[in-house]
């Protein structure tokens, strides 16, 4: 049995209070989003969580429909959209499930980089690439034995002449597999730490750039997660986002909207598998009635919703604040942690409700549950999450 919704939920669900922070367009976007997903995602998405990879050609479909690269300027391909358009988006891909999709990177994290940092030049032949499906955006930060510690990062880049040569390699990158453009975390002064990071991006077959294996992982099994080799790697100096030794400052610049993309995430997979579990309990029989009729269900359920009808709200109030381009370091550190720990304690609750059915992968709220598991992790585990808000106590 595969409960994945034939179509989504409305957006906020109707206990949960008017959401004034997206308008009608942002809702006739949403609407072509739907449309999509139910004809080129959702009928494929579980075979492509069997093959560890979603098809190239459906990012050329999305492509083609909008989807990527919305808030880009029109003149590199893009729809010139505020990041209502792409929280739209991501909250579709949280309430359908569908994980292994990886527009929100692409969209969201590496395309802003280069439109932010790269020459003219290179965001003329990028982006629009990029905005087609043609080309899939990937950014390699995490090595082997680094986790969160951007300052340890061991990837070098040395300069010789008008090109770097890159040496080193990355872990857990998303859209690694698929990726035909990485902006490559690097030390181009290994001796001046964090002032020693840059951002040198790498095309897809150059020469001594190599994908290792496709990464098997307890969740997000469709989306292609991959080790990355450079190894002699030369690329143009003109690769290079900004200056020279501010990649660490430009990392940090960007990591709100990335916190509140999983934010934005995970506030809509709750109230999707809610609702899921609410519908299951009301027809799973047993002991002469409903699994509804019991108290504690329905004071499990009544609790789950509670919170998460004050996520949304939190939810909403940050991505507010985005919009209006206020969202502090500090302020996305508490969505990304409050709501990556209630997405899996949340999620959790509505697994027990369903009970042996729950742990199976057929049913969603047991794909939901793995897929929820690593958002306390990326993005800065919920300890770096922790470090950043106690220091401002």
């Amino acid at each position: 049995m595969d409960t994945n919704p034939a179509a989504a939920p409305q957006a906020g669900a109707g206990y949960l209070p008017p959401r004034t922070v997206l308008n009608a367009e942002h809702e006739l976007f949403r609407d072509q989003v739907r449309r999509f997903f139910e004809r080129e995602v959702v009928p494929f998405h579980r075979q492509w969580e069997r093959d560890g990879i979603v098809p190239r050609e459906v990012w050329r479909h999305a492509g083609a429909q909008g989807l990527l690269c919305p808030t880009m300027p029109e003149e590199y391909g893009g729809a010139g959209a505020d990041f209502g358009y792409s929280a739209v988006l991501i909250e579709e891909i949280g309430r359908y499930g569908t994980s292994g999709v990886g527009f929100p990177l692409h969209n969201d994290i590496v395309a802003p980089y280069i439109l932010a940092y790269a020459t003219e030049e290179r965001k003329r032949d990028w982006l629009p690439r990029m905005a087609s499906g043609e080309t899939i955006g990937a950014i390699a930060m995490t090595e082997p034995g680094m986790g969160s510690d951007l300052k340890a990062v061991r990837t070098t880049a040395r300069r010789e002449g008008d090109h770097y040569v890159i040496n080193g390699s990355k872990t857990f990158i998303t859209n690694g597999q698929n990726s035909g453009l990485v902006i490559v975390v690097c030390k181009t002064d290994p001796a001046a730490g964090r002032k020693g990071i840059s951002l040198i991006c790498v095309e897809e077959g150059t020469p001594g750039f190599t994908k290792g294996r496709n990464l098997e992982k307890i969740g997000l099994h469709a989306q292609d997660t991959a080790e990355l080799f450079f190894d002699e790697v030369r690329v143009p100096v003109a690769n290079r986002l900004g200056e020279e030794g501010q990649g660490f400052r430009y990392l940090i610049h960007n990591l709100p909207q990335e916190r509140l993309i999983i934010a934005v995430r995970a506030a809509a997979s709750i109230e999707a598998i809610l609702e899921e579990t609410v519908a299951y309990a009301k027809q799973r029989q047993a002991f002469g009635g409903t699994v509804f009729d019991f108290q504690n269900t329905r004071f499990r359920l009544a609790d789950v919703r509670a919170q998460a009808t004050m996520l949304r709200v939190f939810v909403d109030y940050c991505l507010d604040l985005h919009l209006r381009g206020g969202l502090s370091v500090e302020m996305a550190a508490n969505a990304k942690l409050v709501s990556s720990e209630l997405q899996n304690r949340l999620i959790d609750e509505c697994l027990q409700v369903h009970g042996g059915y729950g742990f199976m992968s057929e049913y969603a709220v047991g794909r939901a549950w793995a897929d929820a598991r690593v958002a306390r992790i990326y993005g800065g585990s919920s300890e770096i999450m922790k470090e950043i808000i106690g220091r401002t106590l």
